[in-house]
C-alpha cells in the first residue's frame, strides 16, 4: 500500500465524524478530511498516514461546493495554517447541524440510542465569544495559535474568535520561542495576562482575579482557573441545571466536579436551610474561590480531591447528583458510585459527545435512563458542542 503522506486525492465528502472532519473512502481505505463539508467534491492532500486502514488529509480544493460553505472569517482557517477552528467554512446553522449529527451519532453508535438533537445558539454571532485563550510564541517571536497536530506556530494579528481585549492583550507581544501567554477577559472586561516561560512557572502580567457574574451571584475566581469560556454559557447552564435538578427542599445533592460551585450554588438555594449540597473538587484554588463566594450558603459541604476517589467514601444517599466531568467524561467507577446513591434525578453536563455516550450507557445498565437532552453551541467555529443531559431512575 505504502505511504500516501503527500499524496493528492479526488473525494466524494461523506458525512461529518467526530473530530472535526468528514469521512471520505478511497481504495478501500477511510480518510477523515478536514476543511471539508459533507456532500462536496474535493481534491484532497493527505497530512498523516500511519499505515493504518485510515490516513487524514486536508482539503487543498474544493470541485464541487456545498451551498452551506462559506468564506472564513479568518484569514489563516485554512490547510496547514492555524489548528484552532475546524468548521470557519461552513454557515453559523450548518456548524449546528454538523455538530448535532456528531451528538446524535454518537449517542447511537455508543448508547444504541436513537435520539433527535438540535444544537442551540448561545448568542447571535460566532466571532468574539472567546473569554479565555492561550498563545504561544513561535521561532520569531511572535505569538500565535499551533497549526493542527503539530507544534508549529502560526503567528497571528488577530484572533476572530477571541473577545478583543484579550486578543490584543495576547497577541501584541515578544518573547523568546515557546513562552505562552494565557489570557482572560472576565465579566467587567478586564482583562489578565499570565506568562509561562518554557521550563517555567507562570508569571502574572496583568490582573490575577476575574470577576465573573451568574446565577445572580458575583463571582472573584482564579483568572485563568476553570470558569465557562463563553460569556453567555455560566448563566445558560446553570438555569438548565436548576430546571432539571429540581433538588427538594431538605433534600441531599451531590455536584461533582464542581469547580468554583457555580451549580452548588443554585442546588443550595433549591434544597434550603435545611437541606445539604456536597460539593466534590480537585482544584484546591477553585475550592477556595467557592467557599469565599459562597460563604453565605451553610448547607454547602466541600470535600477537596479526585471525584473517584472521594465519592465512594461519602454517605451513599442523594436525591439529586449534578456532574460536569472533564473531557473523558465520569468513568464506570463514578457513574457505579452515583447509582448506588440511588438519585431520582442525574444532570450531567459535558464538553465531549463520545464520553457523554459511554456514560449514558453505563448508566442504563445501572437503570437510569435518558430523560431530556439540550447541546449548545458554546464554542462556534470549533468542532467542540456542550450538552446537558437528564437522565431518571
Amino acid at each position: 500500500m505504502g505511504d500516501w503522506t503527500g499524496r493528492e486525492l479526488d473525494l466524494e465528502v461523506g458525512a461529518v465524524a467526530h473530530g472535526g472532519h468528514c469521512v471520505a473512502r478511497a481504495e478501500g481505505r477511510v480518510v477523515f478530511v478536514r476543511h471539508a463539508l459533507p456532500g462536496e467534491r474535493v481534491r484532497a492532500r493527505v497530512t498523516e498516514d500511519t499505515g493504518k486502514s485510515f490516513c487524514r488529509a486536508d482539503a487543498v480544493e474544493v470541485l464541487e461546493a456545498s451551498p452551506d460553505r462559506v468564506q472564513p472569517p479568518c484569514p489563516v482557517a485554512g490547510p496547514g495554517l492555524c489548528g484552532g477552528c475546524d468548521w470557519q467554512h461552513a454557515s453559523p446553522e450548518a456548524q449546528r447541524r454538523l455538530k448535532a449529527h456528531v451528538v446524535a451519532e454518537q449517542l447511537e453508535r455508543l448508547a444504541g440510542l436513537s435520539w433527535p438533537v438540535e444544537v442551540e445558539p448561545l448568542a447571535d454571532s460566532p466571532l468574539r465569544w472567546r473569554s479565555r485563550a492561550r498563545f504561544v510564541t513561535g521561532g520569531d517571536g511572535r505569538p500565535g495559535l499551533r497549526a493542527l497536530r503539530s507544534h508549529d506556530v502560526i503567528a497571528l494579528e488577530d484572533c476572530p474568535i477571541t473577545l478583543e481585549g484579550a486578543a490584543a492583550a495576547g497577541l501584541d507581544r515578544r518573547a523568546r520561542p515557546g513562552t505562552e501567554f494565557e489570557v482572560t477577559q472576565d465579566a467587567r472586561s478586564t482583562v489578565h495576562v499570565a506568562e509561562i516561560r518554557p521550563g517555567g512557572r507562570p508569571r502574572q502580567l496583568q490582573g490575577g482575579v476575574a470577576v465573573e457574574r451568574a446565577a445572580g451571584r458575583t463571582w472573584r475566581v482564579a483568572a485563568h482557573g476553570f470558569w465557562q469560556v463563553h460569556p453567555a454559557a455560566a448563566e445558560t447552564f446553570a438555569a438548565v441545571v436548576a430546571e432539571w435538578a429540581a433538588a427538594p427542599s431538605g433534600g441531599r445533592v451531590w455536584d461533582l466536579y464542581a469547580g468554583a460551585g457555580l451549580f452548588a450554588s443554585v442546588l443550595a438555594e433549591q434544597v434550603g436551610a435545611d437541606g445539604q449540597v456536597l460539593a466534590i473538587e480537585s482544584g484546591r484554588r477553585a475550592v477556595r474561590d467557592g467557599q469565599s463566594t459562597l460563604a453565605d450558603l451553610p448547607q454547602l459541604r466541600w470535600r477537596v480531591g479526585r471525584v473517584e476517589r472521594i465519592v465512594s467514601t461519602v454517605e451513599p444517599r442523594a436525591d439529586v447528583v449534578v456532574l460536569d466531568p472533564p473531557r473523558k467524561g465520569a468513568g464506570a467507577a463514578v457513574v457505579g458510585a452515583i447509582a448506588a446513591a440511588g438519585p431520582e434525578r442525574v444532570v450531567y453536563v459535558a464538553c465531549d459527545p463520545a464520553a457523554l455516550a459511554r456514560d449514558v450507557a453505563t448508566f442504563d445498565g445501572h437503570g437510569y435512563r435518558l430523560r431530556a437532552l439540550r447541546a449548545f453551541d458554546a464554542f462556534p467555529m470549533t468542532q467542540h458542542v456542550e450538552c446537558i443531559a437528564l437522565l431518571e431512575r
